[in-house]
């Protein structure tokens, strides 16, 4: 009865897809004990934190100056149909900080960085020092996977902060100088319509990005198929799964953040 349960199980749609599903989010779990275990191993914590910004800053903000632009573009366009240019400021720059930049962070840093912690540890699975760590008694989960975790949600906030500036200040460009917008009614409407919760969630998105990026990443290279093409695959599933898991949390999170605090009226 036992072999034809397992059996059942092996051959049930979906069952490989929902056992991935549950080691990932117990490796999710693993990795939120251990935060708070001792000893920390902050150096590891410096060197992926300086690694994954370094890799992300520049391919980030190259990303930050079009994509500010064509938010301010569509909007400046739209309030011009409608009547109401002086609307262009606060509808743009809220769309930049509270969608726009977290989503771009993270993407650049499942991209750039979770890529990268993904093939070092998938070369590290297939070579076996993971396994020999576990039989000396080193737990990867906070040797390895904790620092580099804590790096990428790092990196993701304060990525996050620079992105919406960036793009705050491309739009502020490219509607005033190609739309003819006007500077003072661009800034007026956002002060007037921006709210701090705003800041709050974007920050928040980063964070919880960051760390779901770093989680699939780490997933990913503890369990990759056997040779180097199974590492190059891998990766390519880690990022494909995190850009999923992304826009998913990001509406979950955006619908919450609607419900629970109220806009701000004129």
């Amino acid at each position: 009865m036992a072999l034809d349960a397992e059996r059942g199980g092996r051959t049930f749609p979906g069952a490989a897809a929902l056992r991935q599903t549950g080691r990932l989010y117990a490796l999710a779990i693993d990795v939120l004990r251990n935060i708070a275990r001792r000893p920390f191993q902050f150096r590891e914590f410096v060197q992926q934190f300086w690694f994954i910004a370094s890799v992300s800053i520049l391919p980030t903000a190259l990303v930050a100056i079009p994509f500010g632009g064509v938010i301010a573009l569509h909007v400046g366009s739209l309030t011009t149909q409608i009547g109401a240019q002086s609307f262009t400021g606060a509808a743009s720059v809220l769309a930049i900080i509270q969608q726009a930049s977290p989503i771009v962070t993270a993407l650049l840093i499942a991209g750039a960085g979770g890529s990268a912690m993904c093939a070092d540890l998938g070369s590290r699975t297939i070579r076996e020092e993971i396994d020999a760590m576990e039989v000396l008694g080193v737990s990867p989960v906070q040797r390895l996977i904790v620092p580099r975790v804590l790096a990428a949600m790092g990196v993701a906030v304060f990525l996050n902060g620079m992105v919406s500036v960036v793009g705050v200040c491309g739009g502020y460009f490219f509607n005033v100088v190609l739309q003819d917008g006007t500077p003072g009614a661009y800034l007026a409407s956002f002060s007037a319509l921006a709210q701090l919760p705003d800041l709050v969630i974007s920050e928040i998105k980063a964070l919880i990005f960051g760390f779901v990026a770093g989680v699939v990443a780490a997933y990913r290279g503890l369990n990759p198929a056997a040779g180097p093409k199974g590492v190059g695959d891998a990766v390519n599933q880690s990022v494909v799964i995190t850009f999923l898991l992304l826009f998913v949390l990001n509406f979950v999170l955006t619908t919450v953040y609607l419900q629970l605090v109220p806009p701000k009226g004129m």
